[in-house]
């Protein structure tokens, strides 16, 4: 690296950590004010307020709005550069445009590995300890008692329970059912109550009674007043808030995915919209550094706060438009990686022509 590379990429990693320290603090003001009446009520010591709470809700916070940080610390050293005609002296020395964008390259690299990482593996953990705190002393806590609960454990096997309660472990009125590749019922299960033993593994099933089809359509019934039985299933299938996207790692979140597409439900879509935007968004901090520098490298009579009104712009438009493909994803028949890739290629093509329209 030259001297030029190492003072704006100080510049550009400064300014950024600057920006968002600020903004850090003035949200969490905002949210202390807030909440401070529930974190009282509910009898949250200081600590846990800081290190169960702010220390968990702030990489959150950083990861999903790094990207406008970037482009207006962008906006706001590059501008200032402009202004003190330090960009003119750099490109008059016989550097050019696009070696000048090298720096600009490193620092949004650098940036983008920090949230990838955040992103896939850190936020995940501290989402499990926030919402935690949240239903504890900030929310009501969340139920615990499902009822009509029907989905697919695995190819051609139906389960149905009228209703399941977390805590116990325990379900009523249960139905398994095995179809085959015909679409015929080979095997019914039902029981009025199953309970979990975690010793055995195993759910100890009152008034169980089992119904079984041959292929030459004979019927075979049995019924017991207790059995243990291995219905292939475990607890946490039967716990919906166990299923929370934004508290799995990327390799629970790919072992979510599988799971559901073969159960069938309805939750792929938000879980393959939520990894390919873990993957696909630090691409975003690359695409608003370069819409950034090409906005804010010319010098203009409004100075900084011309280039502030048309970054912010940009940028809330670049936000509005991720949101617009998510819900045609979830909604529509938009795949939910072209929802998320679609705004980074349109905002990407945006970015080279303004780097080719940039005065040199």
């Amino acid at each position: 690296m030259k001297r030029i590379d190492s003072y704006i990429l100080a510049k550009y990693i400064k300014t950024f950590l600057l920006a968002l320290a600020l903004i850090i603090v003035i949200v969490i003001t905002f949210d202390v004010s807030e909440k401070l009446d529930k974190f009282i009520s509910h009898h949250a010591t200081f600590g846990q307020v800081v290190t169960d709470y702010y220390f968990n809700f702030i990489p959150g916070f950083v990861n999903l709005y790094s990207p406008l940080f970037i482009f207006i610390s962008v906006l706001f050293f590059t501008s200032k550069m402009a202004g003190n005609t330090e960009i003119i002296a750099i490109l008059g020395s016989g550097i050019s445009y696009r070696r000048m964008l090298r720096p600009y390259l490193y620092g949004s690299l650098i940036v983008a590995v920090v949230v990838l990482l955040l992103g896939n593996f850190v936020i995940p953990l501290s989402n499990r300890h926030l919402i935690d705190f949240e239903e504890q002393y900030v929310k009501a806590k969340a139920t615990s008692y499902y009822s009509n609960l029907h989905f697919q454990a695995e190819p051609g096997v139906q389960v149905y329970a009228e209703s399941y309660d977390v805590k116990k472990q325990r379900g009523y009125k249960f139905c398994r059912e095995v179809i085959d590749d015909k679409g015929q019922m080979r095997r019914r299960e039902t029981a009025d109550i199953i309970q979990y033993d975690s010793a055995s593994c195993l759910w100890r099933s009152t008034s169980y009674t089992l119904r079984t089809i041959d292929a030459q359509g004979n019927e075979t019934l049995k019924s017991k007043a207790t059995a243990d039985i291995d219905y292939g299933i475990a607890p946490e299938d039967f716990d919906l808030l166990s299923k929370r996207i934004e508290t799995m790692t990327t390799p629970d979140l790919l072992a979510h995915i599988e799971r559901e597409t073969i159960r069938g439900t309805g939750t792929v879509k938000e879980a393959q919209i939520e990894l390919y935007q873990r993957l696909l968004n630090p691409l975003a901090i690359i695409v608003m550094t370069f819409i950034g520098v090409a906005i804010a490298s010319r010098k203009t009579r409004g100075g900084i706060g011309m280039h502030l009104a048309i970054g912010i712009t940009l940028a809330f438009g670049f936000i509005v438009f991720m949101k617009i493909t998510t819900v045609f994803a979830t909604g529509g028949n938009l795949s939910p990686f072209m929802a998320v890739l679609l705004p980074q290629l349109v905002f990407g093509v945006a970015a080279a022509y303004l780097i080719h329209i940039a005065p040199k």
